[in-house]
C-alpha cells in the first residue's frame, strides 16, 4: 500500500511538468495543495509502519523531493512569505470595492446573490456564466448601477459588468472564439482617477468540457497583451479555470506586467463552494503597480459552486514601492506566449454555437 500510494503520489507530482496541453496533464496543476499534504501523511506515516531498506530510503527521497517542490510553488502564497508593503497611511484615491462571482449558470438562487450584493455593496460587480435568465434577475442593479455592460449567453460563458463608477468607454473582445468573451472597462473615479477594468473567462481543460487548454491559454495571454498596452492603473479580475502557479497564468503574470495580490497574503481558494477539501484558486485577480490592494478574500456561497471573490483597492501612481515584485518574460518565453495564442485561436471547440446579439 505505501509503495503504490508512493508512486501515484511522485507521478502525480511529475506529470505538471511535461509541457502538454492536453487535460490529463493539467488537470494536475490544481492538485498541488492536497499531493503536498498527502505526500506529507505517508512520508510521515511510512517511518512507523514500513520496514527500513533500500528501497524504502529511495522512496521517501522521492517523496520528499516532490514534497519540497509543492512547498517551493506554495510558499509565496502563504502569510510567512514578506513583500515590501507601502507605508503611508494616506490614499490618494478612494477605495474601490469589487465582487466578482461565478453565479453557475443552473443556478436559479438570484435573491441570495441579490443579498449578497446588497450586504457588501461594491461599486463594480463581474458575474461569469450568467444567462438571460440571471440578466434578468440583475436588473434590479440597475438603480444603484447605473453603467453596465450585459453580454447573456446559454453556454455557461456569458458575462455582465455592472458599476457606479463611471465607464467612459468600454468593449467585448473575442479573443480566441466567437462564443468565449472578454469585458474591457475604461472607468473613471469621481475623484478623478482613471483605470480599466477587464473581465475574463476562459474555458477550462477537462473531461467535460475542452480536452486541452489551448483556448484557456490562448485567451489569458491575449488579454496579458492587450493588457501590456495599456498606460494607465488596470485590474484584471475573473474565472481564470486556472491555479497563480500554472505555466499560463505565469506567462500571464509576465507577460501584462501585473502583480497577484495574494502573494503574501494567502491561496483565497474559490472552487468547489461545496467541498473544503478539494477547493481550488481558479478565480483570480491581478493589478498594475499602481493599485494597491487593502482587502482581498471571498464571501459566503449563494448556491454557485463557486464562492466569490471580493477586494478593496485605491490607486497610487506616485508610490513606486510594488515596482520591485513585477517580472517581465525572457526571449524564448515571448515566443512560447505568442504560440499559445496562435494555438489557442486555431483550436477547435466543441461547444455550441451561439448567435451574439
Amino acid at each position: 500500500l505505501y509503495y503504490c500510494l508512493s508512486a501515484v503520489l511522485i507521478i502525480a507530482s511529475v506529470i505538471p511538468v511535461i509541457p502538454n496541453q492536453h487535460w490529463f496533464f493539467r488537470i494536475f496543476d490544481f492538485l498541488k495543495i492536497q499531493l503536498l499534504v498527502l505526500q506529507t501523511i505517508v512520508f510521515i506515516l511510512a517511518w512507523w509502519f514500513v520496514p527500513y531498506e533500500t528501497m524504502f530510503y529511495c522512496t521517501q527521497l522521492l517523496l520528499l523531493i516532490c514534497m519540497i517542490y509543492e512547498i517551493s510553488l506554495i510558499y509565496q502564497y502563504t502569510p510567512l512569505y514578506k513583500v515590501k508593503e507601502r507605508n503611508s497611511p494616506i490614499k490618494p484615491s478612494k477605495s474601490i470595492k469589487v465582487i466578482s462571482a461565478n453565479v453557475y449558470q443552473f443556478n436559479t438562487e438570484y435573491d441570495r446573490f441579490i443579498r449578497l450584493i446588497d450586504k457588501y455593496q461594491p461599486n463594480v460587480i463581474l458575474t461569469m456564466e450568467s444567462d438571460e435568465k440571471w440578466q434578468q434577475a440583475m436588473q434590479v442593479f440597475k438603480k444603484d448601477y447605473p453603467y453596465f455592460i450585459e453580454v447573456p449567453l446559454q453556454n455557461t460563458y456569458g458575462i455582465h459588468l455592472y458599476s457606479n463608477v463611471k465607464i467612459t468607454a468600454s468593449e467585448v473582445h473575442y479573443f480566441v472564439a466567437d462564443d468565449i468573451p472578454s469585458i474591457e472597462a475604461k472607468m473613471k473615479t469621481a475623484d478623478g482617477y482613471e483605470f480599466v477594468f477587464f473581465g475574463v473567462h476562459p474555458p477550462p481543460p477537462s473531461p467535460t468540457e475542452e480536452d486541452t487548454s489551448k483556448e484557456r491559454d490562448g485567451e489569458l495571454l491575449s488579454v496579458a497583451k492587450k493588457v501590456k498596452e495599456i498606460k494607465i492603473p488596470a485590474v484584471v479580475v475573473g474565472d481564470f479555470n486556472n491555479v497563480a502557479w500554472g505555466r499560463s497564468s505565469v506567462l500571464f503574470k509576465n507577460t501584462a506586467e501585473m502583480i497577484d495580490p495574494r502573494i503574501g497574503r494567502g491561496l483565497i481558494s474559490t472552487f468547489h463552494a461545496k467541498y473544503r477539501l478539494l477547493r481550488f484558486p481558479i478565480d483570480q485577480m491581478y493589478h498594475s503597480s499602481d493599485i494597491f490592494i487593502e482587502d482581498i478574500c471571498t464571501k459566503e456561497n449563494f448556491g454557485s459552486d463557486h464562492l466569490p471573490l471580493y477586494f478593496e483597492f485605491f490607486i497610487d501612481e506616485l508610490n513606486p514601492v510594488q515596482e520591485e515584485q513585477l517580472e517581465v518574460l525572457e526571449a524564448d518565453e515571448k515566443q512560447e506566449v505568442e504560440q499559445m495564442i496562435k494555438d489557442g485561436k486555431e483550436e477547435e471547440s466543441d461547444r455550441e454555437k451561439v448567435v451574439i446579439e
